[in-house]
């Protein structure tokens, strides 16, 4: 591998690192910005709910209320964790999406400068051998990060997820 081939791969490893740092900051973003709205939400709900409460012509109509009250913020606090679930599922979507990518290309790369390698090499026994060894070898790799992404994002994504529902995971 001439220092060019590796300058380019480092450089690439490095973009790669941005454009996760990018992403991942794009998502605390969105994830914060939901927060402070629904903390908003919160107090502004909890606002109007107290001056309703001083209306609250009895005991009776106070519990009423406050029942009330605790169940709409108990579905807006569901409804917010949803969302960042949601966020955070698409995030790791594109996350694994990128890193396949980063990998198979990578692969590929490092496919291209063995098989050059071993081409100028007078390496003892049989050069293809050992190239075919080290082919199947990132196949089976690239094979098992494919299956952990999928089921990554089949964790992410089945349904009744987030929803207030048991997911059974077997």
């Amino acid at each position: 591998m001439s220092n060019d081939q590796f300058n380019e791969m480092h450089r690439k490893n490095i973009d790669a690192a941005m454009k996760l740092t990018q992403m991942s900051l794009e998502n605390s973003k969105r994830i914060m910005e939901l927060q402070v709205e629904t903390a908003r939400a919160l107090f502004e709900e909890s606002v109007k709910n107290a001056r309703s409460l001083t209306e609250a012509k009895d005991p009776q109509g106070a519990l009423a209320l406050r029942t009330q009250f605790a169940q709409e913020t108990s579905a807006r606090m569901m409804e917010a964790m949803r969302q960042m679930a949601d966020l955070t599922a698409g995030a790791q979507a594109e996350f694994n999406k990128m890193l396949g990518q980063q990998m198979a290309g990578t692969s590929q790369e490092m496919m291209e400068n063995f098989k050059k390698m071993m081409s100028v090499s007078a390496l003892p026994g049989n050069s293809q051998d050992a190239f075919a060894a080290m082919q199947k070898a990132f196949g089976t790799a690239k094979d098992a990060f494919d299956q952990i992404a999928k089921a990554s994002a089949a964790a992410f994504t089945m349904p009744g997820a987030g929803k207030g529902k048991s997911v059974k995971v077997e």
